[in-house]
């Protein structure tokens, strides 16, 4: 029951799997021995979002991620972001129709696993992909960002392991009967700005995404999804078009050059090494003053706001931060 190969350190690089030819062998003998036993026939849309305790992580969990890519969403009931991130997540595994499982552990009954997955804060999602543990994010997170995440997910399991996922019957329902009469979700007053974000991110285009997400806050400042989609739009669209190399080189070679250090900031966080994006601004901030140093701070409180604040890389460099300006 032991979770493999679990990291927090950088955000997940979902292909960079360890033993993926070797999973990917286990996956097609679990298949295949399930098949004999008379599994992997068509499962119901409430099929797709189950609860999982320590009893039945190995069923529940490692074993169906041999068929399926299976997301664990660990939640509470007293943490009020799990409120806003689990009903999205419940939704994107009935609109993704099978190709991952939604795991969903309460970390109150489920110590054991919070534990061994090494979790510092919650909301915390997880996958297991061919017995293979990956984190995918902590925190509050928006739905493109999600989305994005879910997308690689369901790639790496197609091409590195051959997991196509579970076949959905929408007529069928637990224990059988027809379809369930569904009631009408209700809709929020900015649901239709943050999907036109959304579909503006899909198409490439980031200064729609970035206006649709002003259109919301303009109207609602404090909410999450528009922030965070916001500051994920404007970090796109500054590094898009972008030289990395003579970026890189330009940085290397003028380390006093605030400009040269934000840019290349910008660049290590799209790439992935968070902490590299994060040092590197509070090192120029210890050593600027004025204007440029305020750019530099500004900047890096932008970068927390695309990780999320509760990331511990977050909180550790807001210390860092702190020690650097007093």
């Amino acid at each position: 029951m032991q979770p493999r190969n679990m990291s927090m350190s950088g955000v997940v690089d979902l292909a960079a799997v360890k033993a993926a030819q070797e999973a990917k062998t286990k996956a097609e003998q679990a298949r295949a021995e399930a098949a004999r036993q008379g599994g992997g026939g068509a499962v119901s849309p409430a099929d797709l979002v189950i609860d999982v305790d320590e009893a039945g992580f190995e069923s529940d969990v490692l074993q169906r991620s041999a068929e399926v890519p299976v997301v664990i969403d660990f939640w509470a009931e007293w943490c009020e972001p799990c409120k806003q991130l689990s009903p999205v997540l419940e939704r994107l595994a009935v609109e993704y129709n099978g190709r991952f499982l939604l795991a969903k552990i309460d970390v109150d009954a489920n110590q054991m696993l919070m534990q061994q997955f090494g979790i510092q804060g919650i909301p915390a999602v997880f996958a297991v992909v061919a017995g293979q543990a990956l984190p995918l994010f902590q925190g509050a997170a928006g739905e493109a960002q999600i989305r994005q995440t879910l997308d690689q997910l369901v790639q790496v399991g197609e091409e590195r392991f051959g997991l196509t996922g579970l076949t959905v019957d929408p007529d069928a329902v637990p224990g059988g009967g027809g379809a369930a009469p569904q009631a009408e979700e209700p809709v929020g007053p900015y649901d239709a700005l943050l999907e036109a974000a959304v579909r503006a991110l899909d198409a490439g285009d980031l200064s729609g995404a970035i206006q649709a997400y002003k259109n919301v806050l303009t109207d609602d400042p404090g909410n999450p999804e528009a922030q965070l989609g916001l500051a994920q739009a404007e970090l796109l669209h500054r590094v898009q078009g972008l030289d990395p190399q003579q970026v890189r080189a330009d940085a290397a070679g003028s380390p006093k050059d605030v400009q040269a250090q934000i840019t290349a900031a910008d660049l290590d966080l799209v790439g992935g090494h968070v902490e590299d994006a994060f040092g590197r601004l509070i090192e120029t901030v210890g050593r600027t003053a004025g204007d440029d140093r305020d750019a530099v701070r500004v900047r890096l409180l932008e970068l927390f706001e695309v990780v999320g604040g509760d990331d511990p890389r977050v909180v550790a460099a807001r210390r860092a931060l702190a020690r650097a300006l007093f």
